[in-house]
């Protein structure tokens, strides 16, 4: 692993009211819960642009795996840069048709409470009120295409959810998701219901916004609606669990990039090579608006369960996509137990627990923050940073690109293979070396030599 150079936090992050993407100015009232609880400006475009998120399961980040744990941790989470915490699904858990022991969190029982084996409301208030404290923002991992078996819809609004050609209530179609009945979006009653249960938790728990689990399989207009009708009450953060275009145009500010994702492990594997990362650029340009979000990532609660551990997917090369994961566009995610070298597949319908020890991640992640927050060039969303691909005399091994907002510009140099690359790289002008320090200099005929899976992040100096 090349050195890093652990540096101090330094950086105060400055927030301001304003709007998030697709939100005009609004007078409406904000309740009165919500107004008591304010304890941090609403979320807006210019924190989302250098943001990073953080995905927390609460059942598995702890011995306890409680939310009073968890809530402990939130000043290290801050020491990683981190803006953006996402909960997975908190609600109570059904045990009709469950699955292991557990259950999944995404069998939901009740939408408008929170799952007894986390904590008290209580202790989930006191996790809001300590994250919002260190101003990082906090969203609910929202389930709306089903819920539990255990749901009270099913006895008092069966109309509620999908039916076989028999008449009975069914799982989701094409999906072995037996552990949950499938909602059916034609009903309006329903519809309303399930946005009322969501306002409720900006309404009356000051919640930022919401992750939205299998967003594409519930209808759009459905989403916009909702997203609509919750901006009344304050400005909210939506990120959609899906790469359809469709779903940024009004309703979520972010997007999963899962191709992105597929590439880098193709890559990792040597199954693909840099031709593919530049055709997944291309394809984002094409289908994109210029202020859309992607969600980029070496690990979620999906990958490492089912997928393997990063260190399964991706070897020796995981370090150098975890920074590429920063310096790409879009925002990066973190996975818990992603900074303590996780290598383990963490059970989901068990309990399980990671060890924190810090090794070599947690301080390339700290400093990958530092560089995400301190570099106008990494901006994504409304006022995005450039991405320019730089010539290299390899293109299929190295890959090289430039990002830029002003002044402020970036260059990434990678070997993108498991073997030694010497080449040369068609750029000219002076860097700073972020990780070495050193000052280096690029120029059409300057001959480089990297070992497996090296990389640079080169800053723009002033000479």
């Amino acid at each position: 692993m090349q050195k890093i150079a652990i540096g101090l936090l330094s950086l105060l992050v400055m927030f301001s009211c304003g709007n998030v993407k697709n939100e005009e100015k609004k007078s409406a009232s904000t309740p009165a819960a919500a107004a008591e609880k304010k304890d941090l400006e609403p979320i807006t475009n210019e924190v989302l642009e250098n943001a990073i998120i953080y995905e927390a399961n609460i059942r598995q980040y702890s011995e306890e795996g409680s939310f009073k744990a968890f809530t402990k941790d939130i000043p290290v989470l801050k020491q990683l840069g981190v803006e953006v915490l996402w909960l997975m699904p908190i609600y109570p858990i059904s045990t009709t048709k469950s699955k292991g022991s557990l259950g999944s969190y995404y069998a939901v029982s009740d939408y408008t409470k929170v799952n007894p084996e986390f904590g008290t409301l209580e202790d989930f208030r006191a996790l809001v009120k300590t994250a919002h404290d260190h101003g990082i923002y906090v969203i609910l991992d929202w389930v709306a295409n089903h819920t539990g078996w255990d749901h009270v819809w099913l006895k008092t609004h069966p109309e509620y959810y999908t039916k076989d050609s028999d008449g009975a209530i069914t799982h989701t179609v094409d999906t072995d998701w037996t552990d949950v009945a499938d909602l059916n979006y034609d009903n309006q009653n329903m519809r309303e219901q399930m946005r009322q249960d969501m306002i409720h938790w900006v309404a009356n728990e000051d919640i930022d916004g919401f992750r939205c689990d299998v967003a594409g399989m519930v209808p759009v207009d459905f989403w916009e609606k909702t997203v609509e009708a919750i901006k009344k009450i304050k400005p909210v953060f939506m990120l959609a669990e899906g790469w359809e275009p469709e779903l940024l145009d009004h309703a979520f500010d972010m997007g999963y990039s899962w191709d992105t994702h597929h590439k880098m492990n193709a890559i990792a594997q040597e199954k693909a090579t840099v031709k593919e990362w530049d055709m997944r650029m291309q394809q984002i340009d094409s289908l994109y608006d210029k202020d859309d979000i992607l969600m980029n990532f070496t690990s979620n609660h999906d990958e490492n369960s089912w997928n393997g551990t990063v260190n399964e997917r991706m070897g020796d090369a995981a370090e150098i996509f975890a920074v590429l994961s920063y310096v790409a566009p879009g925002m990066p995610l973190l996975y818990s137990g992603q900074e303590y070298d996780l290598d383990k597949r963490l059970l989901f319908f068990e309990k399980d627990t990671i060890s924190k020890e810090k090794g070599k991640f947690f301080p390339l992640y700290q400093k990958l923050g530092v560089l995400k927050k301190n570099s106008p060039a990494l901006h994504t969303g409304e006022n995005a940073g450039s991405y320019t691909r730089i010539q290299t005399s390899d293109n299929t091994k190295i890959l090289a690109f430039k990002r830029q907002k002003g002044s402020n510009e970036i260059i990434f140099i990678g070997n993108m293979t498991s073997k030694p690359n010497t080449f040369s790289v068609d750029h000219t002008g002076t860097y700073h070396d972020f990780f070495s320090e050193e000052t280096i200099k690029t120029q059409p005929n300057t001959t480089f030599s990297f070992k497996p899976w090296e990389y640079k992040v080169l800053i723009k100096t002033s000479s």
